[in-house]
């Protein structure tokens, strides 16, 4: 660790702090940074908590103080996460944008795979013990996502004459994608429950930043040429892709 990074730890310094707001309270997870300027909130769609960022000279005092100022802020944030959708039986799930209600048979043989019922439900049916349940939907979701981010990134790719050196992927609160100029790529499993025209749409971004490592003119213009769906996929994330942050998530 650097010098100036060891000046500014405190070892002893609580986690989180509590803020009450009304008969509320809620519990703000605390974070250092030696480059923040400043002290800053933002909620985690994923864990579904707050998060104060502390300037390297900051003081607890002065955090509480920050926090407790904003108590009306984060209390309206977390409110406006949509409802958690956990991988459990009877929770409905979007596949590719589409419904499936997620349904344990536990007699069966097998892991995951889906059916249509004659009613024309479409369901993802899970095998084994139910406490698998979670564990095993989250590893097909992320099959299913490298799967397609696979085959739609190395044909842009091909399109665009550069070379796709891998792909991960992850579980990204941030951002749905992300691209090094070695060629690796990175994308948020949860692209998988979103219309394919999204999941298409990430895919050229990101190996359009192989031709272009920025957000200039010209890298949209390369988006543009390879994407016909740009400006409607921006739009699904702008308006829906938050919501694709509750599944899997637990209260």
């Amino acid at each position: 660790m650097a010098f100036r990074a060891l000046l500014y730890r405190r070892p002893t310094e609580p986690k989180t702090i509590a803020v009450h707001c009304g008969s509320m309270m809620f519990a703000v997870r605390l974070r250092r940074h030696r480059r923040a300027r400043r002290y800053t909130l933002r909620i985690h769609p994923m864990d579904r908590e707050a998060i104060l960022t502390m300037p390297p000279r900051g003081t607890i005092a002065e955090a509480k103080d920050f926090a407790n100022r904003h108590g009306a802020w984060i209390a309206a944030r977390l409110g406006r996460l949509p409802k958690a959708a956990p991988f459990a039986h009877g929770t409905v799930v979007p596949l590719r944008g589409v419904p499936h209600k997620i349904v344990h048979r536990a007699g069966e043989r097998g892991v995951v795979w889906t059916e249509t019922r004659d009613s024309g439900e479409k369901i993802l049916c899970v095998a084994g013990g139910e406490d698998h349940i979670d564990r095993r939907v989250h590893d097909y979701l992320k099959r299913e996502a490298r799967k397609d981010l696979a085959k739609a990134s190395h044909e842009y790719a091909e399109r665009l004459g550069v070379k796709v050196k891998r792909i991960s992927i992850r579980d990204q609160s941030s951002r749905w994608g992300s691209c090094t100029s070695a060629g690796a790529l990175s994308f948020s499993w949860r692209l998988i429950l979103a219309p394919p025209y999204v999941l298409d749409y990430l895919a050229a971004h990101e190996v359009s930043h192989l031709v272009e490592m920025n957000h200039s003119p010209k890298f949209w213009r390369t988006v543009g040429r390879v994407c016909s769906h740009t400006e409607r996929a921006k739009k699904w994330l702008d308006t829906q892709g938050n919501d694709l942050h509750r599944y899997g998530i637990w209260e």
